[in-house]
């Protein structure tokens, strides 16, 4: 029970910190989708580093990290905002945006996982 207590706590605080950056970097109509990128770059830091730490480091609670690496990062990243943010460029024409949006979130969110286990392993 603690751990999905957890989970929850670490969501809420996740999707607290994504609203700031969608509030910071707002999208306008048809535009680059900056803030959901920006999220989930982060996201995979925060990921990278706890899945680094948590593998080398013994004596963390489950709970804890659930909180991190589930709740937080779940919270925090979205991928069901980035196929709206792709499906409406297609909308509004924008092809060639979606494209360079898929691939470069595909390729600075697997690029940053990649670095960090390189830098640790």
């Amino acid at each position: 029970m603690i751990e999905f207590l957890a989970v929850f706590i670490g969501g809420g605080i996740g999707s607290v910190i994504r609203f700031s950056i969608s509030k910071a970097l707002p999208t306008p109509e048809g535009g680059f989708p900056f803030a959901t990128l920006t999220a989930n770059a982060l996201s995979c830091v925060v990921l990278g580093l706890a899945w680094m730490y948590f593998s080398q480091k013994t004596g963390f609670s489950p709970a804890v990290r659930s909180l991190i690496m589930v709740g937080l990062c779940g919270g925090f990243s979205t991928f069901s905002t980035f196929s709206l943010e792709t499906l409406k460029l297609i909308q509004v024409g924008q092809l060639l945006m979606a494209i360079i949006y898929i691939i470069t979130s595909v390729l600075i969110c697997v690029s940053i996982l990649l670095m960090i286990y390189r830098i640790f392993n």
